[in-house]
Order: structure tokens, then sequence, then C-alpha cells
């Protein structure tokens, strides 16, 4: 057992983010913290942190109204000054950031946006533009990387075609996005990033406001309910949240189904792989507003808490056999999505763009396969969210 392994007992910090080349993931470290059996002390350049591993325990930071999501809140933890999700003050509509009452004025205005049915009525556009890309592919010749030419376009162009913004404005912000969520960009980069984005949608929702279409964002203009300034940045949260997290899932489920080829078309395959991956493993930091207890520890208010959700979802007494990819169990438990009222709110669309993405990727060029072998593909250990920069393959 390594040092850092040993620090619930010893009391020294031990190293994080755990992310480097060649390192499996999740890390081994969280089983060995998760069978430690209480949160395990880490350091951040905010300060310390306290990093909760068992399923149990992230469910109930996640539910607990004494422990805050805003970044605003004294010891919150920050990997540095721009890193993570920004505060109202900073960009106003990153609701995700916000706390109860505040949040869910935000949220009750999106959830029918995002429902079931809602969501459900999309399936032809979707159908079509996972179609359209196959095409393009199966043009082109009989290889592709497919996180450039399938895994990101799919759900770019769904968000964009939701909120609408020109599917011209791909390329734009996705790069903005890319900067946002890339663990070593600088300060300035992301500031600069931000502000474009967010000057793109003010000027994309001024244009709205004068002719107003189908989208969501002409939608959520006519309802009156929130500024100019707070639409710019919930249609920037769902923008980035929209694309970036569904491309990962899609692509790390091909490579899983490409290596396990029984479970393709198994309608159970999308819960098992959301649990299995845990892309957003790092996205919900969180502090404490007051003294409380969390797996036996002691947590003083002002302490920041970090819940690792594919620590959760690995939990092996919350998934028999965790560590194995199985569709036959029973999956819906994870908290891939987050837990609680901040549980993310285009998971009905992330599961409907998955599934359709499979079956029909599958059903269109059935002798797919990868053309490096899986433990070469460059993983995203520089982002924030788990994926691969690339994904070649090929077929014929």
């Amino acid at each position: 057992m390594t040092a850092e392994a040993q620090a619930p007992t010893t009391g020294c910090p031990v190293a994080f983010p755990l992310r480097e080349p060649g390192k499996p993931f999740p890390p081994p470290e969280y089983g060995q913290w998760r069978d430690g059996g209480e949160p395990v002390r880490s350091e951040l350049p905010s300060g310390p942190v306290w990093l909760v591993t068992r399923h149990e325990d992230v469910r109930a930071v996640l539910t607990d109204r004494r422990i805050s999501a805003d970044p605003s809140k004294p010891g919150f933890p920050k990997a540095s000054r721009t890193g993570g999700a920004p505060s109202q003050d900073e960009i106003p509509g990153w609701f995700v950031s916000a706390d109860p009452p505040e949040h869910d004025r935000f949220r009750k205005t999106l959830i029918p946006e995002f429902s079931v049915r809602t969501i459900r009525e999309l399936r032809p556009e979707i159908q079509q533009i996972v179609d359209e890309r196959i095409d393009t592919m199966l043009a082109a010749g009989d290889s592709a990387d497919l996180v450039e030419a399938f895994a990101l376009p799919v759900p770019s162009l769904v968000i964009a075609g939701m909120l609408g913004v020109p599917r011209a404005d791909r390329d734009f912000f996705e790069a903005k996005t890319r900067v946002l969520v890339t663990l070593s960009s600088s300060d300035s980069e992301r500031d600069a990033a931000s502000a474009a984005l967010m000057r793109y949608l003010g000027r994309l929702i001024r244009i709205k406001e004068k002719r107003p279409g189908t989208d969501l964002i002409s939608r959520l203009v006519a309802t009156g309910r929130l500024t100019r300034q707070e639409l710019a940045g919930v249609s920037m949260l769902l923008l980035i949240a929209g694309h970036e997290t569904t491309a990962n899932n899609i692509g790390l489920g091909i490579v899983q189904l490409l290596e396990n080829p029984e479970w393709i078309g198994d309608e159970r395959v999308v819960e098992e792989l959301l649990r299995f991956y845990s892309v957003a493993d790092l996205v919900a930091f969180r502090v404490a507003l007051e003294d409380l207890e969390i797996g036996g520890r002691t947590i003083r208010a002002g302490e920041g808490i970090v819940p690792l959700l594919a620590a959760a979802n690995h939990d092996g007494t919350a998934f028999d056999d965790a560590s194995r990819f199985c569709p036959e169990r029973s999956a819906r438990s994870h908290v891939a999505f987050g837990y609680g009222v901040h549980q993310c709110l285009g998971q009905n669309l992330v599961r409907l763009e998955m599934e359709i993405a499979y079956t029909t990727l599958f059903e269109r060029i059935p002798d797919l396969r990868l053309a490096v072998p899986a433990d070469e593909l460059p993983v995203k250990y520089d982002g924030v969210l788990i994926g691969l920069h690339e994904l070649p393959v090929t077929w014929a």
C-alpha cells in the first residue's frame, strides 16, 4: 500500500486529482480510500478538501442542505481561480452553482423542456443527425476518428438545434468549451473563453428577442422569467453540458461494446455504461455550511467536500462485482448524473442520444472495429470529464 493510500490513518493529505497517463480509471486509490470507510483529506490550491468515495456517503453529501454547491461560499474547493463551476456573481444563470431556493427558480423553468415526453419528441431529429454523420463517414472511406466524426458532432448538433444555435457556429462553441473543461488551461484562457461564449450568446438572445423561433432560447425569452444575463448563463451551461459529457459517454461506450460485442443491441447497456465510466467524476464540488458528520468523520464548517462519483459507482456494497461491465445488473441507483436537487437536468436527453447512437452505428456499420488496441487510445487525463481525444476505427 502506498503512502497516499495510508493517509486515512496517518492524517497526511493524499494527492488529488489522480489523472495520469497510463493510470486506470477509476484510479485504484479510490477503492483503497473507500475501504477505509471514511472521507479522506486532500489539498487543492483553494485549501483542504475531503474526498468522499462510498456510494451511501456520496448520496448523503448531494442531498444534505447543510452542504452548499455555491462557489462563492467561504472554503469552496477550486483547482484554480477559474477552475470548476462559476458562481452566480461570475455567470448569472449558472444554476448548478446555486442552492435552493435560487436554484429551484431556474430548474422549475427548465424542467418541462427536459421531461421524458419532451425529449422523446426529439427522437426523429436525433436519428436524422446520427444518420447524417454516418452517411458522411461512409462516403469518406473505410476509416474515421469516431470522436471527431461521430461522438462529438452528434450531441453538439442536437443541443445546438435545441437551443437555436446555428450549425455553422459549432466549431466556435466546441473550441471554447474545450478550454473550459481542460484542467491545464490557464485562468486567462478560461476567462477569455467564457467571455467569448457569453458575448456570443448575448447577441443570439437579442436576435431571438426580435425574431423568435421555435427553439429553446426563444421559448425561454418568451417566459420573461429570466434576465438577459441569466438566460445567457443558462444557455452557456446547457450548451457546454449538452455536448461535452454526452460525447465522452458515446465514445467510451463504443469502445466497450467493440470489446464486448455480445452486448451490442442490448437496451440495458446505456445505464451500465453511465455507471461504469462515470465521466463527470469531478463536477460535484461542495462546501460544508456547518459542522457535520460524513461516514464517521467530522467535517467542519467551511471545509471543502469532493464527492467522487466514479468511486461511488464502483462501490461493491452498492453494485456486485462493481469493476466488471455487466449490463444485466440493475444500475439505476448510480450517481453518474449526480443525485438530489442538482441531479443532471439533461439525463433523459443523454440516454436517448446514447441509445440511438449505439443502435444505429452498429446496425449500419456491423464490421466496425478499432484501428488500434484499446489500451493505446488517448484518454483525456487532462480533462474535467473523462473521455477520449481520438477513437480511430475502420470497417470493410
